[in-house]
């Protein structure tokens, strides 16, 4: 009798652990969410340069962070808004190639994100602005039927820094997020 009220007195703790579930994250991942987009790799920005159809195209930013752009070379992109990138194109093409350039950037596309655990098709889609976390499970198949569907894990990268937070199944998703659904316990 002692042993049993021991054993349950022991591994109470856990199980009431795998019922916690939602706790809010930190502010600076919250914040994320309503800051200016960053490009990074993988994102396909329109760049229009007005009246110079020749250097209007889409461009990829690369690996390494950079659009390769025509007559001035590769031009940092990574963690710059559109905004930024228009800017550091124009004062690289009014260095002698063009007198007064009026640049304009969209983002086309947007990186990937990510979705692995209790998924039906885990792997990489296609970033949606306005995407929810409900939203990436619909694109990745649904739940499975031991998925917990309360709460979700995000992956982020947060002013350089990769943060992770626990947020329920109405927030939204950023372009690079990577979500990991995670199994209930019962």
């Amino acid at each position: 009798m002692r042993r049993t009220a021991l054993a349950v007195l022991l591994t109470a703790p856990l199980g009431m652990a795998g019922c916690a579930s939602y706790a809010p994250v930190s502010p600076a991942f919250q914040q994320s969410i309503d800051a200016p987009y960053n490009l990074g790799s993988g994102d396909r920005v329109r760049v229009t340069v007005f009246g110079e159809d020749g250097l209007s195209n889409v461009y990829a930013v690369d690996k390494a962070g950079y659009v390769a752009f025509p007559l001035v070379g590769p031009v940092p992109a990574r963690g710059r808004t559109p905004r930024e990138l228009e800017a550091a194109i124009a004062a690289k093409l009014r260095g002698g190639y063009l007198n007064d350039p009026d640049v304009s950037v969209q983002v086309e596309q947007y990186r990937p994100f990510y979705i692995m655990g209790e998924v039906a098709a885990g792997g990489q889609y296609t970033y949606v602005p306005g995407m929810t976390v409900q939203n990436a499970v619909a694109i990745a198949g649904g739940y499975t039927p031991r998925a917990q569907q309360k709460t979700v894990d995000i992956t982020r990268s947060v002013g350089g820094r990769i943060l992770t937070g626990r947020v329920l199944a109405s927030d939204l998703v950023l372009p690079g997020d990577t979500l990991y659904i995670r199994e209930r316990l019962f």
